[in-house]
This record gives structure tokens, C-alpha cells and sequence, in this order.
């Protein structure tokens, strides 16, 4: 798919047909050098491809004001297993819903998607602000649990946490540290009395907040106790973070709806059998599979 890159931007509709073998990075800047003030809800890794990306969902920092990148497709054109290429009139609603989330790869090979493209301020603000335990990071991180949703939509506060060595100990010795990683929709004399009103916890100053462009933004998040929280009863997964060991399919042979719903679940809850009724429907031969690509009912 590396051969079809193409971008094409329609400023006028404030749309996009992308290619899927683009990478995000080779979007983001193609739209910047359209506008200053328009972007896409994707992630922050400029190498990641937009085929895989955009059919597995897409979040990245502007996603609680403008959602995830299959909340905007509008269209697309794939190739389904009988060699016909199909638009979103073509393929139907089912199937145009499936490849919003369900993945491309089960139901055929998607060449393209057009997309809404979303209006954002010139300005946005960034931060990258990190805690210690022995700097209360516990009770910030609890805090940020009950708040990271609630929280201007505008700011999308996200949490990484990482074993570093203690700044305070001489021997080696280790600590956790919690560090929030933020993008704000705005300029920062916005931000900190947000912060300050909703999340005083952190501690946010000024000076650890730069004020940028929004492509300069992506490039900024390129290089830079929540048990309760996590998901269990099942425990749950996000499709674009692919984990083979909560289940694959057969290497040879077909794979039973059974033994695919151990991992299919975990991804989609119910929507799973919607998607096994699409797959059954547009490729009832299962040429299209993977590791975890969604069975056909007809292979039981």
C-alpha cells in the first residue's frame, strides 16, 4: 500500500480523500501547508500508517473536542474479495460501518477514505509536566482519573507512568513518575485558569507551557495507581493496539466463531457480531484474514 499516497485537500469543503498508504505525518503536513486553521483527529505518530489507523478507530489530542479519525470518515473506496471497487453508496451502510473501527483488513482492502477536516484555532498550547511519587504524584494521578473527562473539552490531559530513577536518592534507587502529557485547543492565558479552577493539583505554571501551531504540536508529542480504572470482567482492548495474546485465529483452516470471539469481545464488546454478520455477508469465503481478522459465520 506504500504506492498509494496520495493526499488531495478541499479547502472549500473542508474535506480530504488520503490514500491509505500515507503515512499520518505526510497528512498533517499536507494539511498545513493548505491551512493554518484546519486539521484531522488522528495520532501523534508521524510514521504510522492511515489505512491501519483510521479503520481501527484514531485517537489522538484533539479527539475530545473533534472525536476519534472514523468519526470523521465520510466516504471510501475499497476492493472486496470479488475484485470490485466499491464506494460508500456501492458497499452499503453495513459495510461502510464496519471498516469505521472494525478494521479494513477483514472485508476487502480499503484504497481511500475522504474525511471531514476540522477547524482549530491558530494557537494551541502544549505542556509536558511530570511527578514523582516523592512529589505527591499518587493523589494527582487519582485526581486526574476523576476529572480527565470532565475537564474542558478544549484539553485533553494524558497520562503516562514510568519506573526512572529518584532524583532524590544517590544510590541508584528507583520511583514511579506520572507524567501529563496536554494539548490545549487555545492560548495558555485560557489554559492555566482552567487548570487552576479544575486541576490546582498539578501545580501547572506559565513556564511549562508552550504556545505553537498545531502541526508543531505533533511533532512536540512525537518525541516527548488506576486499577480500579482499567477494564476487567472482561478485561477489554483497543483495537489499534493489536495484543496477540489475548487470542488469534487458526494459521491454517478456518476459525470458528467460538474461538474468535475470545479476542473479537475484548475489541468490540458487542458490535462483534455485527461485525461477524458484515464479514458473512461481503466475504463469506474469508479470503481476507489474519492473526485476528473477523470470521465469517460460514467458516463454523
Amino acid at each position: 500500500m506504500r504506492n498509494l499516497r496520495t493526499i488531495s485537500i478541499d479547502t472549500r469543503g473542508n474535506t480530504a480523500w488520503i490514500q491509505t498508504g500515507a503515512t499520518l505525518g505526510e497528512v498533517y503536513y499536507t494539511i498545513a501547508a493548505t491551512s493554518r486553521t484546519l486539521a484531522f483527529p488522528a495520532g501523534v505518530c508521524p510514521t504510522v500508517g492511515v489505512g491501519g489507523h483510521f479503520s481501527g478507530g484514531g485517537y489522538g489530542m484533539i479527539s475530545r473536542k473533534h472525536g476519534i479519525a472514523v468519526d470523521n470518515i465520510i466516504d471510501a473506496v475499497i476492493i472486496n474479495a470479488d475484485g470490485e471497487i466499491l464506494n460508500r453508496d456501492s458497499m452499503g451502510e453495513d459495510l461502510f460501518w464496519a471498516i469505521r473501527g472494525g478494521g479494513g483488513t477483514s472485508f476487502g482492502i480499503v484504497v481511500a477514505f475522504k474525511v471531514n477536516l476540522v477547524t482549530i484555532p491558530e494557537t494551541v498550547t502544549v505542556f509536558n509536566v511530570s511527578r514523582t511519587l516523592e512529589q505527591n504524584a499518587t493523589q494527582i494521578v487519582h485526581k486526574w482519573q476523576y476529572i480527565s473527562d470532565k475537564i474542558d473539552e478544549n484539553l485533553l490531559l494524558r497520562l503516562f507512568i514510568i519506573s526512572v530513577r529518584s532524583p532524590a536518592a544517590s544510590n541508584g534507587n528507583r520511583t514511579i513518575q506520572a507524567s501529563f502529557t496536554s494539548l490545549y485547543l487555545g492560548r495558555v492565558e485560557d489554559l492555566l485558569p482552567i487548570m487552576e479552577q479544575k486541576f490546582p493539583e498539578l501545580g501547572l505554571v506559565e513556564q511549562d507551557c508552550i504556545e505553537m501551531s498545531w502541526i508543531e504540536s505533533t511533532l512536540f508529542f512525537s518525541y516527548s495507581y488506576t486499577a480500579t480504572f482499567v477494564s476487567k470482567s472482561p478485561r477489554a482492548a483497543y483495537f489499534n493496539y493489536r495484543d496477540l495474546d489475548i487470542g488469534r485465529n487458526n494459521i491454517e483452516g478456518n476459525t470458528k466463531y467460538r474461538q474468535a470471539s475470545v479476542w473479537g469481545f475484548k475489541y468490540f464488546e458487542i458490535n462483534f457480531n455485527r461485525l461477524v454478520r458484515v464479514k458473512t455477508k461481503v466475504d463469506p469465503s474469508n479470503f481476507f484474514r489474519n492473526e485476528q481478522s473477523v470470521p465469517p459465520l460460514s467458516s463454523n
